[in-house]
């Protein structure tokens, strides 16, 4: 007989294997129905809709006086809707339609519609259509069921390569940056983002919500019906502290200067507000998003991207003797009434360093020293102040540093003085100390660093870090972000140090060699300089701040002209345009001076002002 007694022990097993399977299932079925309910519920809706995503407009950027220079205009783009076309021939007819209005392969074309009816899935065609071919494919979309035009937003900047190095441009994401932003729902493999300047720093700021046409699919992802249409909401505005006045100002000045290749940069003293930011050459933003026909691909793949006022480095030559004037002033080493004679050079006795008179400017002390720039007396007060105590006002007025301005890849520069030559266990010569106190050698600086040294001395001794936003404003018009004021450093000079140093740049502009800068109505400070350049012709420079008489000053401007040649001829005609546009509407009508009728700048010079040789 078989025993078929089941012992207790082996039950009790089997009752908490079956206990547990249930508790994993209570807590599986917790889990979908409960917990993560949200999470499949939107798998699930996504499984039964599909999107045709309708781009949002971009926030709009204006100038500080209200100038709108990016904004949005309609785009057009073709989408097909499949299972309308009942026959071969009719989407034959279509494709060939198609092709003949856009101007792409029939085949390709063709193909896109079988493939689109196959899988049962709409699909775009075309993307950013012109007015004048949407035109034309309405009457296609009366003709052939199934075709239909969405209007999206596209970029538009309406005033070219205005202000372009600051904009920037957008273009459609690529595999690094939809890594990046792909968990974002507002993004999709064709969306297009900033690529450089404020298009990218502030991209999500100025991305706008994405409408779209909902549409309904079976379980094979086969088209059933539209559900409905979700409006876009634009993105978040920005206000600059560009004034558009001035920026168009430099730009003119500067492509009408003999190359047409540098920088111009104009800040407020007072805060370090941008004013004016150029760099050429430019490039006209608008070609990333002109419409499918009028894309100039040579113009895409020879980019002038590279920012002059931010990333190229010079020998800041004439302008540096600012620099050697404070380590003069502050040190006491030479007294401002002590002359110089200039013959026309300086015997260093392996060499003579020639100043770019060279008849020599005669006896020269420290105010005519700076106001007609000549070499020689600062090479004889260099070597009684010490290269020493130049190097280190060079550092206290921040050069070898970035100004911390918010753009990438900003150049630092490079000091040039005998305590870099020791850290490399080098020799420092006479003729290094000549050369530095003239700013040639290896002293390197961007012309937004020169900008700074010349606020400085506007506003005595503060350094600000230079910003260009003011504001970033919503749809809803709550303010997002302001800009703020923010102090780096500050020198602290002697009152007659400044005091002088004013004295001397305002001769640079009344008598010097600065007199191409002279504005009627307004007190000019200002100092030339041309950079000896071994691979071309020299490079001009300008550096200047202005004030209403008696008032602070409320403009510091650095001017560079690659291959200018001479700052009084190139470089300061151009800082005189920005001026003038800056304080236009504050000066008495009789007092303002029009600008004189266009002319390339750099080929004519005040009688009298010519150097010979490029030091001023």
């Amino acid at each position: 007989m078989i025993d078929r007694h089941i012992s207790q022990e082996r039950l009790n097993y089997l009752w908490i294997l079956a206990y547990a399977a249930a508790l994993v299932f209570l807590l599986r079925l917790i889990n979908l129905q409960v917990l993560m309910a949200s999470h499949y519920r939107e798998i699930a809706d996504k499984n039964r809709t599909q999107i045709i995503a309708q781009v949002a407009p971009r926030g709009r950027i204006f100038t500080s006086d209200d100038i709108a220079v990016a904004t949005n205009k309609p785009s057009f783009s073709l989408i097909y809707f499949p299972g309308q076309l009942k026959t071969n021939s009719e989407t034959d007819a279509l494709a060939s339609g198609l092709a003949r209005q856009l101007a792409l392969p029939y085949e390709a074309l063709r193909n896109t519609l079988f493939k689109s009816a196959r899988m049962g899935t709409p699909m775009r065609l075309a993307e950013n259509i012109s007015s004048k071919n949407m035109l034309s494919l309405s009457e296609l979309k009366s003709i052939y069921p199934g075709v239909d035009i969405i209007v999206e937003a596209r970029r538009f900047y309406p005033f070219g390569a205005y202000l372009s190095h600051l904009i920037g441009y957008i273009g459609k994401m690529d595999p690094r940056e939809w890594s990046q932003r792909g968990k974002d729902k507002n993004y999709s493999m064709d969306s297009r983002v900033g690529k450089t300047g404020l298009e990218k720093m502030y991209e999500t700021e100025l991305k706008g919500l994405d409408g779209g046409i909902y549409l309904e699919v079976d379980s094979r992802g086969r088209l059933s019906r539209r559900l409905e249409s979700r409006e876009w909401a634009s993105g978040a505005d920005i206000y600059l502290t560009i004034n558009s006045k001035a920026q168009m100002a430099a730009e003119e000045g500067l492509a009408a200067s003999a190359t047409g290749k540098g920088a111009v940069v104009a800040l407020d003293p007072r805060s370090g507000a941008v004013l004016a930011l150029v760099s050429m050459p430019d490039y006209d933003p608008n070609i990333f998003v002109a419409y499918q026909e009028d894309r100039d691909q040579e113009k895409l793949k020879n980019l002038p991207e590279f920012n002059v006022a931010l990333q190229g480095t010079y020998p800041p030559a004439s302008p540096f003797k600012i620099i050697t004037s404070a380590a003069l002033l502050e040190t006491g080493k030479v007294s401002v009434d002590e002359t110089f004679n200039c013959p026309g050079y300086y015997d260093a006795g392996s060499r003579k360093f020639k100043c770019w008179e060279k008849k020599g400017h005669g006896k020269m002390d420290f105010l005519h020293g700076l106001a007609h720039s000549c070499d020689v007396y600062y090479y004889n007060a260099a070597l009684r102040v010490g290269p020493l105590n130049i190097e280190k006002k060079a550092r206290q007025f921040r050069l070898g540093l970035p100004t911390g301005i918010s753009l990438p890849d900003e150049k630092s520069g490079n000091v040039f003085g005998p305590s870099q030559r020791a850290a490399k266990k080098s020799y420092w010569f006479i003729g290094d100390t000549l050369n530095l106190a003239i700013g040639q050698g290896e002293t390197l600086v961007t012309p937004i660093q020169t900008a700074l040294v010349i606020a400085a001395v506007a506003n005595g001794g503060i350094f600000h870090r230079p910003y260009y936003v003011n504001k970033i404003v919503n749809r809803e018009g709550v303010a997002l972000y302001r800009g703020r004021v923010e102090e780096l450093s500050r020198l602290n000079f002697k009152d007659s140090t400044w005091d002088l140093l004013r004295q001397g740049l305002r001769q640079v502009v009344d008598e010097g060699t600065g007199q191409a800068a002279k504005t009627s109505g307004i007190d000019v400070y200002g100092k030339t300089g041309t950079a000896q350049n071994p691979q071309g012709k020299d490079h001009a420079w300008f550096v200047a701040y202005a004030a209403l008489p008696g008032q602070p000053a409320e403009v510091a401007v650095s001017v560079l002209v690659e291959h200018g040649e001479h700052g009084a001829s190139a470089a300061a005609p151009i800082a005189k345009m920005v001026i003038e546009a800056l304080f236009k509407n504050k000066l008495p009508s009789k007092a303002y001076m029009a600008p004189a009728p266009s002319v390339k700048l750099g080929t004519a010079v005040p009688a009298g002002l010519a150097p010979e040789a490029g030091k001023v």
